[in-house]
């Protein structure tokens, strides 16, 4: 029988707050948003 999966992780304090702030404000450098913009291009070439 299956069991739940109890998670371990818990951010408390600073970590919790970079952590929300990140999460509403995501910050890409030039670099991945070009790899971004490669894969999407791939993606639309060959679909599957």
């Amino acid at each position: 029988m299956s069991h739940p999966i109890e998670l371990g992780l818990v951010l408390e304090g600073e970590d919790a707050r970079d952590f929300l702030e990140d999460l509403r404000n995501p910050k890409a450098t030039k670099e991945q948003i070009e790899m971004f913009m490669e894969a999407i291009k791939l993606y639309k070439e060959h679909p599957f």
